[in-house]
C-alpha cells in the first residue's frame, strides 16, 4: 500500500498537479536523491517557457549589495547576532555620503540593485526614509532599491502612526522597487513567539506583502529553519506563502535557508546540516507550484552547496552580493565575485545570465 501511494503522488508531481501538505509529508520522508528528481522535473516544468524557451537551461543571478543602514534594533531576536541598541558603543546609522561610497562601488561592478534593511530603529523619522529613497533614486537611476522587510513596514506604521497601505505607497513613490522576504522566518505564531516575540506576527508579515503586490511592488519569500520548528510547522509556512501568491501574485521567488547558530542567543542542539537543506528547498519547489524561481542560498551552505543545489530544484544562484552583515555576524562567511558564479554554473551544466530583480535576463 505504502509503495502504491507513493506511486500516486510521483505521478502526481511529475505531471505537475498540485500537492496537499499531507502530500507534502510524504513527500518529505523519500529518499533525498529520488526527491532531487521530482523537485527537478518541477523546476524543468516551472521555467521551460521562460527567456524564449532556453529557461531549463539557464542559471540566473544578480549583481548586488546588501546595505543595512541601521544595526539599531528594538525587537531583540534571539537568532540575530547583528543588532545593537543604542547604548552599545558599535550601533550606527549610515550617512548619505557612505550609502553614496557603497552605491557608487556597486555601479563600478556594473551592479543594478541593493538590498536595503536594517534594525527596527525607534526614533528615525519617515522623512529620514523618504530623503534616502529620494536620493538614491535621483542619483542612482540605474539601481533598484529592494527595501525593507515586512517586520520593517509593520514598524514603520505604528512608529509613524500612519495606515499600513500609506506607508507602502510613500515609499513607493519615494523610489522603493521591490520588497524583500526578510523576517519571515517561520509563519507560524507559536515559533515566532519562541524565537522573536516582538516582531510582527504571521498575519502581519503577510498583509504587508498583500499591500505592497496590490500597489504594484514585487517581493520575495522567504524561510528560515532549523531552530526550534517542527516539520509539520515548515510546511504551514509553505501553505501561507502558497496562499498568499494565489490572492496577490507578487513573489518573484523563493529562498529559504538554515539557522546560523554562532553568537546568537537562540542555541540548537544539532546544526541543520547539507542534507536537511536540500530536502526542504526541493520539498519547497515542488509544493510552491506558482512561484517560478527558486534560489539557492550558497550564502549560509557554501558555494560548493550552492551548486548542488541547482539539482534540487533551483534556478537561480543568488547574488554577487559585494558585501553581507547580518549572516555573517553569526559566524558565516562565504565570499563569491561573479566569475565565480558564473564558473560554477557552467560547471553544474548551466548557462549562466546576469538578471535583474524581476528576473529579465541582462547579458
Amino acid at each position: 500500500m505504502v509503495s502504491l501511494n507513493r506511486d500516486r503522488l510521483t505521478e502526481k508531481v511529475l505531471a505537475g498537479e498540485r500537492i496537499s501538505s499531507d502530500d507534502a509529508v510524504e513527500l518529505y520522508g523519500l529518499p533525498l536523491e529520488e526527491l532531487g528528481v521530482l523537485a527537478n522535473s518541477r523546476r524543468d516544468r516551472a521555467k521551460a517557457a521562460s527567456y524564449a524557451g532556453s529557461g531549463r537551461e539557464i542559471v540566473t543571478y544578480i549583481v548586488d549589495r546588501n546595505i543595512n543602514y541601521t544595526n539599531v534594533c528594538n525587537v531583540y531576536c534571539k537568532f540575530c547576532a547583528f543588532y545593537r541598541t543604542e547604548r552599545d558603543p558599535d550601533h550606527y546609522i549610515l550617512s548619505l555620503e557612505q550609502i553614496d561610497q557603497k552605491l557608487d562601488e556597486l555601479s563600478a561592478v556594473g551592479g543594478v540593485q541593493i538590498l536595503m534593511q536594517g534594525g527596527h530603529h525607534p526614533k528615525l523619522p519617515i522623512e529620514w526614509y523618504l530623503e534616502l529613497l529620494n536620493h538614491i533614486r535621483q542619483k542612482y537611476p540605474h539601481i533598484n532599491v529592494h527595501g525593507f522587510s515586512p517586520p520593517e513596514f509593520q514598524h514603520f506604521a505604528e512608529t509613524f502612526r500612519m495606515p499600513l497601505l500609506e506607508v507602502v505607497s510613500r515609499f513607493k513613490e519615494a523610489g522603493l522597487g521591490s520588497i524583500p522576504g526578510g523576517g519571515g522566518e517561520i509563519l507560524v505564531d507559536r515559533v515566532r513567539k519562541r524565537i522573536s516575540p516582538l516582531k510582527c506576527n504571521s498575519d502581519e508579515w503577510l498583509e504587508v506583502m498583500e499591500i505592497a503586490h496590490g500597489v504594484g511592488l514585487k517581493s520575495s519569500a522567504t524561510m528560515m529553519f532549523g531552530h526550534v520548528e517542527t516539520i509539520a510547522d515548515r510546511i504551514e509556512h509553505l501553505q501561507r506563502i502558497r496562499d498568499q501568491q494565489d490572492r496577490s501574485g507578487g513573489f518573484t521567488a523563493f529562498i529559504c535557508w538554515t539557522f546560523q547558530p554562532q553568537h546568537t542567543v537562540l542555541k540548537v542542539s544539532h546544526p541543520t546540516g547539507v542534507v536537511e537543506y536540500l530536502r526542504m528547498q526541493a520539498l519547497a519547489r515542488i509544493f510552491l507550484d506558482n512561484i517560478e524561481n527558486i534560489q539557492s542560498s550558497w550564502v549560509t551552505q557554501g558555494p560548493a552547496i550552492g551548486q548542488v543545489a541547482l539539482k534540487y530544484g533551483a534556478n537561480d544562484f543568488g547574488s554577487v552580493m559585494m558585501e553581507e552583515n547580518v549572516v555573517s555576524s553569526a559566524g558565516t562567511t562565504f565570499r563569491l565575485n561573479a566569475e565565480q558564479i558564473e564558473s560554477l554554473i557552467r560547471d553544474a551544466g548551466y548557462e549562466p545570465r546576469r538578471r535583474n530583480n524581476w528576473y529579465e535576463l541582462l547579458n
